[in-house]
């Protein structure tokens, strides 16, 4: 089978010529190919996120000290709600910020 012609324009909309179209535009879509491509173009737009270093920082927190049969943690100022006397960043181990860095180009998601 021949390959379809194509009108072309000018810009001002008036017949120019026809052409015969590429080979290519008579083959078969592969999603597979196009799922791969939209994918991958996603990631371009990508923004790099991370927790504050200063979370769980922004507080009036002190510590009560000692006599109050409570830990020396720093805690929470005020009242009339529930954060008030709560601990507050008191060195646990499993709330370490996320780090950036590393290639977002590479990443396998």
């Amino acid at each position: 089978t021949s390959r379809p012609l194509v009108t072309v324009y000018d810009d001002e909309g008036s017949n120019l010529a026809t052409a015969k179209l590429p080979a290519v535009f008579k083959s078969p879509i592969r999603p597979d190919i196009v799922q791969f491509v939209h994918t991958n173009m996603a990631k371009n737009k990508r923004q790099a996120h991370a927790v504050s270093t200063k979370a769980g920082h922004q507080t009036s927190a002190e510590s009560w000290g000692t006599g109050r049969a409570v830990a020396r943690i720093p805690r929470v100022r005020g009242g009339g709600t529930h954060r008030s006397g709560q601990g507050a960043f008191g060195n646990v181990s499993f709330y370490i910020p996320a780090k950036l860095g590393g290639v977002w180009s590479l990443s396998n998601t």
